[in-house]
């Protein structure tokens, strides 16, 4: 019996090559992305943890730097999608950490505030209610960021509007 190679294309082979393993880093969230079990959970957290010191600044400065973040995101995760070959890696989880930025949005600076949207958003980026569902479906690097952008501002509308109708502390 004889070992058989796998056939893969030129174009995809010299793709893979052409990304730096900065890129496939960035992209993994520094290797979260290569952990076994939840690496998406793993890099929300570390979402979290980054944009805590942030939550007390004027709420321009998250937004700017979530707007920044989600387009070295989309980049990131365009470039490893495109030299895998595959729509969305499953070591790409920078879109988490994006995610969970939008969903701080305006947060107040509490712990309590930022474990509530936290659970929140990953709930809405597991479930993917519609119309969430479908942002998956755009091109690139944008259709594997948008999805959980999307699930972190609604995670954050859901914390606002939890908290003005129930009497949370």
């Amino acid at each position: 019996m004889s070992r058989r190679t796998p056939v893969t294309s030129p174009r995809k082979d010299q793709a893979s090559q052409a990304l730096s393993p900065a890129t496939r880093l960035l992209a993994a969230a520094g290797g979260l992305g290569y952990l076994p079990g939840a690496p998406g959970t793993y890099a929300s957290v570390l979402g979290a943890a980054l944009c805590l010191p942030l939550l007390s600044l004027p709420w321009p400065v998250l937004a700017g730097a979530a707007a920044v973040l989600t387009a070295v995101a989309v980049w990131a995760a365009g470039q490893v999608a495109a030299a895998r070959g595959i729509p969305d890696p499953p070591e790409v989880v920078i879109d988490e950490i994006a995610g969970m930025w939008w969903a701080a949005l305006l947060l107040p600076a509490t712990p309590y505030d930022l474990i509530a949207v936290f659970c929140l958003f990953r709930l809405f980026d597991v479930v993917k209610p519609a119309p969430i569902s479908r942002l998956e479906r755009l091109p690139g690097g944008l259709g594997i960021v948008a999805d959980d952008v999307a699930a972190g501002l609604l995670a954050r509308v859901a914390w606002w509007l939890l908290k003005i109708n129930f009497d949370f502390f």
